[in-house]
């Protein structure tokens, strides 16, 4: 990701990455140690997105944005709330309600975590992005305060009756990101028409 992103220019395809992770803890660029309780034999990743730490593991889709963000003409702000809209709207289509936060960007079902998403942006191209769980063993999660907060409790798609695969699910999530990004850039340009 860093190099794709110190590598491209103007020309270059924004993509988005789907991904499933072997068991690990990523660590942000303000991430505090003493949010990993225990230590464990997961390995602790330190990487330059923001937030602090979480869990990835089999079982939980990664989608990494690689994304101008001037082609896009999205600031950040406008990126989280889009990247949080897609997996509300994935899971509004099986019946679940979930929401964002003002105070702890990610997706939560009442006050039960199911996405988390952290972003680097570097010469206004982005990168990283959202892991949302689907179906993965949760027990790493009691290691840490997820994201930094102690006592959030996390839960996934296989937990809320959601029994499609794996793969339809993160086609779902990709399509819902591309259609917000266009959607978002319609309205600005149309905004600018007028």
């Amino acid at each position: 990701m860093k190099r794709f992103t110190a590598e491209r220019n103007s020309n270059t395809r924004d993509e988005i990455w789907l991904v499933q992770h072997p068991p690990v803890y990523t660590q942000g660029l303000a991430g505090k140690p003493e949010h990993l309780l225990h230590s464990t034999g997961i390995p602790v990743i330190k990487i330059d997105r923001g937030g602090q730490i979480t869990y990835h593991g089999p079982g939980q889709i990664i989608a990494y944005l690689l994304l101008d963000l001037r082609r896009w003409k999205i600031n950040v702000r406008e990126l989280v709330r889009l990247m949080e809209q897609a997996v509300i709207s994935l899971l509004a289509g099986y019946g679940i309600t979930a929401q964002g936060r003002a105070d702890a960007p990610g997706v939560y079902v009442g006050d039960v975590k199911i996405a988390a998403l952290g972003l680097k942006i570097k010469n206004g191209c982005c990168y990283h992005g959202l892991s949302f769980n689907v179906d993965m063993d949760l027990r790493p999660f009691t290691n840490i305060n997820p994201c930094g907060h102690a006592g959030l409790r996390v839960t996934q798609a296989c937990e809320l009756g959601i029994t499609v695969a794996i793969n339809e699910l993160q086609a779902e999530l990709a399509q819902n990101l591309v259609h917000g990004l266009q959607h978002h850039l319609e309205r600005k340009n149309a905004h600018e028409q007028h």
